[in-house]
């Protein structure tokens, strides 16, 4: 059975964890950047400020990883031709194996 001592140890280590993951960082925006970012936040389904700039940096980063890989393979040798049963095995690959 649990006890309040139980549960404050629990959460004390829960917020070590915490602070050993995440790291702090302060920003300044002008006034209009700060109620875009508020409205966001309002409207958007973040819970907070830090959310919603998490999201944006994870969307920056996964689009400079697209961006990377694009530009890997324009670089690299053509291997097949990529055509209609191209795509369509692809299509096949991805009806196999959906992504979630």
């Amino acid at each position: 059975m649990s006890t309040p001592g139980h549960f404050f140890a629990i959460a004390n280590f829960c917020q070590k964890i915490y602070r050993y993951i995440m790291t702090t960082m302060n920003i300044s925006l002008p006034d209009s950047l700060k109620s875009f970012v508020d409205q966001q936040v309002t409207s958007g389904g973040y819970s907070t400020s830090s959310e919603y700039v998490r999201e944006l940096i994870r969307k920056d980063k996964d689009r400079r990883y697209l961006r990377k890989m694009l530009i890997e393979g324009a670089d690299s040798a053509a291997t097949v031709p990529v055509d209609g049963a191209w795509f369509e095995a692809l299509r096949d690959r991805v009806r196999l194996h959906p992504a979630g």
